[in-house]
């Protein structure tokens, strides 16, 4: 092959490992012979690239090729794959990353197996997300089989070897020009068949026990929030550690509080007559109340701000504001004395607003006298 491998993998000469393998498998996605049957033009292309790929991914290799081109690389006595089964011997990892063949097991079948992961949704109230809180829950989940530790075989007995995969837990075929390997039907990519069953697990393993955790719900938990508890999830197998128990954290909303991070947020109702002429009000807080001071004149959405009020940091760093929105109120049902009053009231107002724009507009009568005086000089 002459063509340089740069350009049939479509990268730079400076380009990284990462950029040279995520364009390779783009290449062997596109151009793999179970997408193109029959297609040699496609199948050419595959095995270019695998070959560049070879050289490129192997820094000695690349290095000789840098600096010395094929005729280097053909010195080493390297003069590419010389077949399909070297090909799929050293790019195994990576085809099975893509297409689930060619590549050796990375587990051992008959090894130990790890339990799955567990999730559990909890719904908490506002307060208890903000302070904190225990609480037990009960889940029912598969533990390890006490009677055969979790081999699945009847005490006394042992798994023997699956006869089809011979204990690699996957069978091979051959398509064409390469090896396809899948999961053995009869062991289920186990390796082994349990020939005399445990009682207790019916080969399985594992049984379903119902088990109580008791849960710390830190301070300033949020809708969303995720703990760990390690180990509580599903038992392992052979030996296998459990899994892990995924809570995932539910806050109901509540009646007048909101929240963002760690800022409470609450609308104040104020009456227009306070808002006006100012005063002390007393403001719920998550923690109880706390004073805050209404200057005379404060018009509605005037936010107030209240240093420390909000929530505590998760990582203990402080906690945020509470932020007090005032709404001021127009009063709907007012009796004949309260109308007479605002009546009285608005009277006083229309008076200074009179004698405002009437200044006003007296001082622009003058100046439009001034400009037509001097229009008829």
């Amino acid at each position: 092959m002459s063509k340089c491998y740069y350009e049939i993998l479509g990268v730079s000469t400076d380009s990284s490992g990462d950029v040279i393998k995520k364009s390779y498998r783009k290449l062997a996605m596109k151009y793999h012979p179970d997408r193109n049957p029959d297609d040699a033009e496609a199948e050419a292309c595959f095995k270019e690239a695998a070959e560049a790929y070879e050289v490129l991914s192997d820094a000695k290799k690349r290095q000789i090729y840098d600096t010395y081109g094929h005729e280097g690389l053909k010195n080493t006595g390297y003069s590419g794959p010389g077949s399909s089964e070297d090909i799929f011997s050293h790019m195994g990892d990576i085809f099975g990353d893509l297409f689930g063949f060619g590549g050796r097991r990375q587990r051992d079948p008959n090894g130990p197996v790890q339990g799955d992961d567990l999730r559990y949704d909890l719904e908490i109230s506002f307060m208890d997300a903000v302070h904190g809180v225990e609480k037990e829950v009960e889940i029912t989940k598969r533990e390890t089989c006490w009677t055969c530790e979790g081999s699945g075989s009847r005490p006394g007995h042992k798994a023997q070897t699956c006869p089809s995969c011979r204990g690699r837990g996957q069978v091979i075929r051959s398509q064409g020009f390469f090896q396809v390997s899948s999961t053995c039907p009869q062991c289920h990519g186990q390796g082994q068949i349990i020939v005399e069953p445990c009682a207790d697990c019916n080969g399985t393993g594992l049984i379903n026990r119902s088990k109580k955790v008791n849960l710390k719900i830190p301070a300033g938990v949020d809708k969303g929030s995720r703990m760990r508890l390690s180990g509580e999830g599903e038992g392992g197998r052979r030996g296998g550690r459990s899994g892990d128990l995924y809570v995932i954290i539910h806050v109901q909303p509540h009646e007048f509080f909101q929240r963002d991070g760690q800022t409470i947020y609450l609308q104040y109702p104020l009456s227009m007559v306070r808002a006006a002429i100012g005063c002390e009000i007393d403001v719920p807080t998550i923690d109880g109340s706390a004073t805050l001071k209404i200057p005379q004149g404060t018009q509605s959405a005037h936010r107030f701000t209240l240093r420390g009020e909000g929530v505590a940091s998760l990582r203990g760093r402080g906690r945020g504001d509470m932020i007090v929105e005032v709404l001021v109120k127009t009063p709907t049902k007012l009796t004949k004395r309260q109308k007479e009053l605002l009546c009285e009231f608005d009277d006083l107002c229309s008076e200074q607003e009179e004698g405002f724009f009437a200044r006003l507009f007296r001082g622009h009568l003058g100046k439009q006298k001034k400009k037509e005086e001097v229009r008829e000089d």
